[in-house]
């Protein structure tokens, strides 16, 4: 059996035991495709509340993306201030909002949904701002593309499970994980990932003990030699 089927393999074992000690992970109502861009982009180096804030203000604040693309900076700024670096956020989306409508002659990316997932994810990475972490979002939970996104929860926990290699940077981690896992499960992975790391796997002090699938883990069995 070659490396990455015993991989695959393994990844199966960690996808249902996961699945059955969390169950089926609830994803807030899905988004458009500009909605899921934005909300992602708030959501870069802050948490889920801090995010959910900021997009209700802007949503109130503003009534449709095109009046949040020609709005004064300082009045978007003002807007997702929870969420944390608007300064930086508030021009980022602006810009990114403005390319679209240039390049498209609207503000719309449901055209991806009729491209192929690769052309889909170079599109969205043309843009400054636009990681393979917030593209990837896009495609998986708005257009329901077989894309993986890898966040820093993932990065941190595949990489101590050994499922990528330990020097492996988060933006090739995105390919990688999307091999082993089969896109059906992309979902349901992403999301349980993420909470093994919330609630388990913390970047100082990970609680092993309490983890599921310990026995199926690098960093756990090394430990106990």
């Amino acid at each position: 059996m070659n490396p990455l089927t015993e991989q695959q393999n393994r990844v199966l074992s960690i996808y249902q035991r996961l699945l059955s000690f969390f169950g089926i992970p609830q994803w807030r109502k899905p988004l458009s495709p500009i909605d899921e861009l934005v909300s992602t982009i708030l959501s870069q180096n802050t948490n889920d509340a801090n995010r959910d804030r900021a997009y209700s203000a802007l949503r109130k604040d503003f009534s449709t993306w095109e009046e949040v693309r020609d709005a004064g900076l300082p009045d978007v700024i003002a807007a997702i201030r929870p969420a944390g670096l608007a300064n930086q956020k508030g021009p980022r989306i602006q810009k990114i909002l403005q390319e679209i409508t240039a390049e498209r002659g609207k503000l719309s990316l449901d055209f991806l949904q009729e491209l192929p997932t690769d052309q889909a994810l170079a599109w969205l990475l043309k843009f400054k701002g636009i990681g393979p972490k917030t593209a990837s979002i896009v495609l998986l939970f708005a257009l329901d593309k077989p894309a993986f996104p890898v966040d820093t929860h993932i990065h941190r926990v595949t990489r101590r499970i050994g499922l990528i290699p330990a020097k492996m940077n988060a933006e090739q981690a995105h390919e990688r994980l999307a091999k082993l896992f089969q896109s059906h499960q992309y979902q349901i992975a992403h999301l349980n990932l993420i909470r093994l790391g919330r609630e388990r796997c913390h970047a100082r002090k990970p609680e092993c003990w309490r983890c599921p699938i310990n026995d199926l883990c690098d960093y756990y069995l090394s430990s106990q030699q």
